[in-house]
């Protein structure tokens, strides 16, 4: 099976959820075939549909002051942080072909990053079956994962921390979660990291745990 890829560089949280939103649409017509999108974003916030205002921690000034939108979304989750330096993917997938199976769609998500780091990185990292979603190093995590399913297509996806600013987590409790950590593989490594070469890395190990081969399109060509 084949999925198309299109890399939109950096954009607006509100460009990329306007794409996604009509790509969804088009995938439950069946006028599409499945897609990924791999962006970056501007700092924003994201609530997701549990997500509570007491888990942003900055002022409403303040958040203004540092340009910061607040987007109130239909995914899981609490509050998310999105951010240069951050890889966030946006699988619009339909699960009819997947099994209609969520939890192993999220699993599978998981697994990406799970073996990314390992083989690539030299990093264990784990899963946590009996408590959060995402992808941990110890006790801190590297990868966010908050999908919605309409229709059984998917939108929203994972957020990879690869160079993001980590300070910038200070101004939430990262997915209402106030006993654990955030980092990045700038953080784990030392340095920072080729993000042209992540974002291939990613989109190698997407295919390869959901056994795709990627189409790379132009966005241009699916939204008019």
């Amino acid at each position: 099976m084949n999925i198309n890829v299109a890399r939109l560089g950096l954009v607006s949280y509100k460009e990329a959820l306007e794409i996604q939103e009509k790509l969804l649409l088009l995938r439950q017509q069946g006028k599409i075939e499945d897609i990924l999108l791999l962006v970056e974003h501007p700092p924003v916030l994201t609530l997701g549909t549990r997500g509570e205002h007491s888990n942003i921690l900055l002022s409403q000034k303040d958040l203004e002051m540092n340009g910061v939108e607040i987007y109130k979304i239909n995914r899981g989750g609490d509050v998310t942080y999105h951010g240069p330096g951050q890889i966030v993917g946006y699988p619009i997938m339909d699960l009819n072909n997947q099994g209609k199976d969520i939890k192993d769609f999220v699993w599978k998500i998981e697994e990406i990053f799970i073996q990314l780091l390992g083989e690539e990185y030299h990093i264990t990292a784990q899963r946590d079956e009996k408590k959060y979603t995402g992808v941990w190093v110890n006790n801190a995590k590297i990868t966010a994962i908050g999908i919605a399913v309409k229709h059984w297509v998917t939108m929203h996806g994972f957020a990879f921390n690869v160079n993001t600013q980590l300070e910038h987590f200070k101004w939430i409790n990262p997915c209402g979660i106030t006993d654990r950590g955030v980092t990045s593989l700038q953080k784990i490594l030392g340095n920072a990291q080729n993000f042209d070469k992540l974002n291939e890395q990613v989109l190698q190990y997407f295919c390869k745990v959901f056994d795709l081969q990627p189409i790379r399109v132009d966005i241009s060509s699916f939204i008019i």
